[in-house]
C-alpha cells in the first residue's frame, strides 16, 4: 500500500515487476560507503508531469501509459538487476550484502489516481508538507531483509501524473538514482518511438563491481554504525530503518529559486567581504554555486529558526561530497553504488545567525571543498564522522543537511511525454535539510527545497527574498 492514508489517493493496483528473463540468484557485497546509510531513512523524490486532457484521462492512462512504463521498467531492470532484490545478512557473513533471487526478486509498483489539485501539488509556494507523502511509496524493511526500490505511478486526471521513487540509501547514492531513473525514462521514449529493442546508452550502463573500492578504515565500520545507531532489543544484525518520521505536523513545503543573476549577486557580495575579512592572498578568483545557494540557503533557515525559537542559535551543517574522481584510482562515473562521503563545516556554533553569515559559512565551505580536493578521501574521515554528530548532537546544535544536486539533470528526464514539471526531494521533511535541483528553467539557476513549520517559513521566506532584493 501508499505510504498514506490520504482520503485523495486510491490505489487501483500493486504489482511486483521483474526482470523479463529468469536469471540465476546474484549477490554483491556492501563496500563501508555503503554500511554507513545501512539504516538510514530511504531517499524518497517525485517527478511531476502534464499530460494533454486525452492522455491524462483514466481510460487512456491506465491502457497505454502505464503498460508502457512498466514494460519499459522489466527492461531497466535487466540492466540493473541487484535493484529488483533485498539487502539481507547471512547467517556466514559478519556484513549485509545484496541479493536477487529470480523466485523472490522484483520491484514493488503502486498503480494510484488522486484527486488533488494538480496546480496545487506542483506549485512553488507554501503547501502542506504531508500532501507529497501521498505520492511515494513506502519502502519494506524488516529484521531480516530490506527492499532496495519501490515505485508509485499516480494519475491526476486531466492534468498529469507523478512518478514517486524511494530508495535504500545502502545501495544506491543521489547520482545512482538518477542514472536508474533515466535509463528508465531512455527505455521508455524508445519504446513510445517503436524501437522494440532499443540498447542502453553506455553512460546508463551500471557498474556495479565492488572489487575497486577499497576500505580505508580496516572493515570496522559496522562497529561505528552500531555505536551511532544503538540498536533497539540488542539485535545487532537487524536490517530494519530506524523511523526517521517525517516533520509533518504544522509543517509547509516550499520551492525557491536562485537565478544565475541572484548566484552571482551573492557571490560578488562574499568575495567584497572576504577582502576586508582577509588578506587578498587567500581570496579564491570565483566561488561555485554549490557553495553560494548553500551558504544563502542555510543561513536564512537557521536565521528563521532562531527567529522563531530564541534558544536555538548553534547551527552546523553536513554536506556529502562525490568520492568518485576523489579516489586512487578514480571511480568510474558509472558507478552504481553508494561513493559519497559526509562532511562537516569548521564553522563556529553561532556563525549561521551572525550578521556576515553567508560569508562565513560560504568561506567555510569552499575551505572544507578545497581541502578534500588537494587531499582526496580524508585520512580518519569515518571516525571524525561519527565523532562530530555524537558530540554535536550532545551539545544541543542544530544539524541542517543537503539533498540532491544541480547537477544530475533531473529536468532532463523525459519518459516519451515531456520533461517534469516539477522534481522533489520529499525525504527532506524527515530531517532539516534543504534540497536541491538545477532550475527547470535552464539558465544556471538552482530551486532549493525546504520544508519548515509555518512560522519558521514565513521568517525564511522574507529573509531569501529580501536578500535577493538587496543591491548593497
Amino acid at each position: 500500500m501508499a505510504s498514506n492514508n490520504n482520503s485523495n489517493i486510491k490505489v487501483h493496483d500493486l504489482f511486483k515487476v521483474v526482470p523479463p528473463s529468469s536469471t540465476k540468484t546474484t549477490s554483491i557485497p556492501l563496500t563501508f560507503f555503503d554500511i554507513f546509510w545501512l539504516r538510514f531513512h530511504p531517499v524518497e523524490r517525485v517527478f511531476f508531469y502534464t499530460l494533454p486532457n486525452s492522455q491524462s484521462h483514466p481510460s487512456f492512462f491506465f491502457q497505454t501509459i502505464v503498460p508502457n512504463l512498466k514494460s519499459s521498467l522489466s527492461l531497466t531492470l535487466q540492466h540493473f538487476l541487484p535493484l529488483a532484490g533485498n539487502i539481507v545478512w547471512p547467517s556466514d557473513s559478519s556484513k549485509p550484502i545484496i541479493q536477487f533471487d529470480p523466485n523472490d526478486g522484483g520491484v514493488s509498483l503502486i498503480i494510484a489516481e488522486s484527486d488533488s489539485d494538480f496546480n496545487h501539488v506542483i506549485e512553488n509556494s507554501p503547501h502542506e508538507a504531508s500532501l507529497s507523502r501521498s505520492f511515494i511509496p513506502h519502502l519494506e524493511s524488516s529484521d531480516s531483509f530490506a527492499s532496495i526500490m519501490s515505485l508509485q505511478i499516480t494519475l491526476f486526471p486531466n492534468s498529469g501524473f507523478s512518478i514517486g521513487i524511494s530508495t535504500h540509501h545502502a545501495v544506491l547514492d543521489g547520482k545512482s538514482s538518477t542514472m536508474f531513473v533515466k535509463a528508465w525514462a531512455y527505455l521508455c521514449k524508445k519504446a513510445i518511438e517503436g524501437d522494440e529493442s532499443p540498447t542502453l546508452l553506455s553512460e546508463f550502463e551500471p557498474s556495479f563491481n565492488r572489487e575497486i573500492i577499497k576500505d580505508p578504515n580496516g572493515n570496522n565500520v559496522m562497529d561505528l554504525v552500531s555505536s551511532l545507531f544503538p540498536s533497539e532489543k540488542g539485535n545487532d544484525r537487524s536490517l530494519k530503518l530506524f523511523p526517521f518520521e517525517p516533520k509533518l505536523k504544522d509543517s509547509v513545503r516550499a520551492t525557491f529559486k536562485l537565478k544565475h543573476q541572484d548566484l552571482d549577486k551573492i557571490k560578488q557580495r562574499v568575495l567584497s567581504t572576504w577582502e576586508i575579512f582577509d588578506t587578498k592572498e587567500s581570496k579564491p578568483q570565483t566561488l561555485s554555486s554549490f557553495v553560494i545557494t548553500c551558504a544563502y540557503s542555510l543561513v536564512c533557515v537557521a536565521k528563521a529558526i532562531h527567529g522563531a525559537h530564541n534558544d536555538k542559535e548553534k547551527f552546523s551543517f553536513v554536506f556529502s561530497v562525490d568520492c568518485r574522481a576523489r579516489l586512487e584510482p578514480p571511480i568510474p562515473n558509472n558507478y552504481l553504488g553508494n561513493c559519497v562521503w559526509a562532511y562537516f563545516l569548521d564553522t563556529q556554533p553561532f556563525d549561521f545567525i551572525k550578521e556576515d553569515g553567508v560569508f562565513l559559512v560560504a568561506k567555510s565551505i569552499y575551505e572544507k571543498t578545497k581541502m578534500i580536493n588537494e587531499k582526496g578521501f580524508l585520512e580518519g574521515a569515518i571516525n571524525d564522522m561519527f565523532d562530530k554528530v555524537i558530540s554535536l548532537s550532545s551539545e544541543g546544535f542544530e544539524i541542517m543537511g543537503v539533498a540532491g544536486s544541480h547537477r544530475f539533470g533531473v529536468y532532463e528526464i523525459d519518459f516519451g511525454w515531456g520533461r517534469p514539471e516539477k522534481v522533489e526531494i520529499v525525504s527532506i521533511d524527515r530531517g532539516l535539510t534543504i534540497g536541491l535541483a538545477e532550475s527547470k528553467d535552464g539558465g544556471g539557476g538552482i530551486e532549493v527545497g525546504l520544508v519548515l513549520n509555518k512560522p519558521e517559513m514565513d521568517i525564511f521566506s522574507t529573509l531569501f527574498l529580501e536578500g535577493l532584493s538587496n543591491n548593497e
